[in-house]
């Protein structure tokens, strides 16, 4: 536990900021193996290449991550006026989002579980 009064405590905690440019979608409808086949591909690559990937993969998640990493950029230019030339994806990763759990009525009277798997995708930004 850290020594001090509550409110100095916060105000350090709060020092410690993240200034990277960034965008988060929460509880996607896609699972994290499906998004991270489209992550892995635009991992370090610079932002415009990054969007032409995007553009022309085929992938349901890759319609997710483009719009994601359009408001990415947006975030970086109005928030942080940087250059969206100069941008490129630093950190890109899928977290597990809650599973929502439907069942399938099979023969005989039983029932099977499907799954239908969310994620929290994030895309973090930096200039070269």
């Amino acid at each position: 536990m850290s020594k001090g009064h509550r409110s100095r405590i916060k105000r350090e905690r709060n020092a410690i900021k993240d200034t990277r440019p960034s965008a988060k979608l929460s509880y996607a409808r896609v699972s994290v193996q499906k998004a991270c086949f489209v992550l892995d591909a635009i991992r370090g690559k610079g932002t415009t290449e990054a969007l032409g990937i995007l553009m022309y993969n085929t992938r349901y998640a890759s319609s997710l991550i483009e719009k994601l990493l359009k408001s990415a950029i947006a975030n970086a230019e109005n928030n942080n006026s940087m250059n969206a030339e100069n941008l490129y994806i630093e950190e890109c990763y899928a977290n597990k989002g809650p599973t929502m759990k439907r069942i399938k009525p099979r023969a005989q009277g039983r029932a099977y579980r499907i799954e239908k798997r969310t994620s929290h995708i994030t895309l973090v930004l930096n200039e070269r």
